[in-house]
């Protein structure tokens, strides 16, 4: 066994991750940045009414493109080289915004930004799961996904610090992305083996749980709608910077009161009763987004932060319930087809929403995420009678996930059996 393949197999520990984990909440912060900063300077700018939804749909679409691309970046010429062309990429997309408001050209740039971001995910998932050991593994995806949201409320928190005239924001945003370049390209962390071709299979997906496929599907509306049509509604009621930042930022945080005891539960009971439980409360918490005028900003806030987590709950629950009943052989194309049919939602729900906001007002969002989640809980119901629950004993253990971290660490195969037999030749 050579030095390589020796360094590749020494003991890692929760702190040889943290490479990973620091690039990308850097990312993050400049993510939560521009998640707060395009959609407001778009609402109170020129432009036609349909192109700060168009913004959102467009990071939805190129997630999409991203899913494709990914798998063959990275065969091609590696993890840490993919990841600094996706980080090229975000700056690229970041540097389009600083020339000025530009709709068309924002539009392309979220776009472009989408596409480097789900390839993010996949390269620094993909990465966690081959680096980190079984015994750890879920305590090293729990700290990336909250890392990772922390980033995002700390980026639209920092929005609302600074001037939105100007290109002061994409500046900052390009300042993050760039730090987040130096752990990758400094880390002593091995880079995993080639990844093998990713494979999609739907039918395998809806045998395996319709209930799961169709939660991924309605996640992946509820995510992107709540989550990028907030500021945009915000900003058209004249919310001042600094209030949208706030509101963004409070978002961040409602997985974790609503996500975690959501979960648990759903460790005891039907994993299905807890989501038509969670449909009910996004039903109630747009409701009440209806009836709390701006002028209770604060109430307002705590609403949205409700609103955002029962959102994300979804997402964790219904792939949690996937992994619950799939054959561990099946886990690859599962995750893939997930993640695709996650992206494929989040683009088409927004772009309805887009379409539909000049005849129904700003508030068709709202309407719009309530909608989904009511004729998602009734499929729900439809199948509660179908199929036995899962024994407690053989459920996988809950872990907090968000809607926007997509689950693509296995999207991507690692063909790591190989070159152990090939290595085992030459011991």
């Amino acid at each position: 066994m050579d030095v390589a393949e020796a360094s590749y197999r020494s003991p890692s520990s929760l702190l040889s991750i943290a490479s990973i984990v620091v690039s990308m909440t850097a990312v993050a912060i400049g993510n939560g940045m521009m998640l707060a900063y395009v959609p407001f300077v778009l609402t109170r700018s020129e432009a036609p009414d349909w192109v700060p939804g168009a913004a959102v749909t467009a990071i939805a679409f190129g997630g999409l493109v991203g899913c494709v691309i990914a798998g063959p970046l990275i065969r091609r010429v590696g993890h840490a080289r993919a990841f600094s062309c996706s980080m090229a990429l975000v700056i690229l997309a970041a540097l389009l915004i600083s020339l000025g408001v530009h709709p068309l050209l924002w539009v392309f740039a979220r776009c472009l930004y989408g596409a480097a971001g789900n390839t993010n995910f996949i390269i620094s998932q993909s990465w966690l799961n081959h680096a980190s050991e079984n015994h750890w593994r879920g305590k090293a995806m729990a700290l990336f996904y909250m890392a990772y949201v922390i980033g995002l409320g700390a980026g639209a928190w920092l929005f609302g610090q600074i001037p939105a005239e100007g290109n002061l924001a994409p500046i900052i945003t390009i300042f993050f992305t760039t730090i987040a370049i130096l752990p990758i390209g400094l880390t002593r962390l091995p880079t995993p083996p080639a990844p093998a071709k990713v494979s999609i299979d739907i039918p395998m997906a809806w045998r395996n749980s319709p209930v799961a496929f169709v939660g991924i599907l309605a996640a992946g509306g509820l995510s992107m709608v709540v989550q990028g049509f907030t500021p945009i509604y915000a900003a058209a009621n004249d919310v001042s910077q600094k209030d949208v930042a706030a509101l963004m930022f409070v978002m961040q945080f409602g997985l974790m009161f609503i996500q975690y005891p959501m979960g648990a539960l759903s460790d005891r009971i039907d994993r299905r009763v807890v989501l038509i439980a969670t449909c009910a409360l996004i039903v109630a918490a747009g409701l009440a987004a209806l009836s709390v005028s701006f002028a209770n900003l604060i109430l307002l806030m705590l609403v949205f932060a409700l609103f955002a987590g029962a959102v994300e709950t979804v997402y964790s629950i219904a792939n949690a319930h996937a992994n619950d009943r799939a054959d561990p052989s099946d886990f690859v194309p599962l995750a893939s087809t997930m993640l695709v049919a996650w992206s494929t939602s989040a683009t088409i729900v927004p772009m309805l929403v887009t379409m539909l906001t000049p005849v129904l007002g700003q508030r068709t969002f709202i309407y719009a995420a309530m909608a989904v989640a009511l004729l998602y809980a009734a499929f729900v119901f439809f199948r509660l009678g179908s199929r036995e629950r899962v024994p407690p004993q053989l459920c996988e253990s809950f872990e907090l996930k968000s809607a926007q971290v997509p689950n693509a660490g296995a999207l991507i195969k690692i063909e790591t059996q190989a070159e152990q037999v090939s290595a085992g030749t030459r011991l």
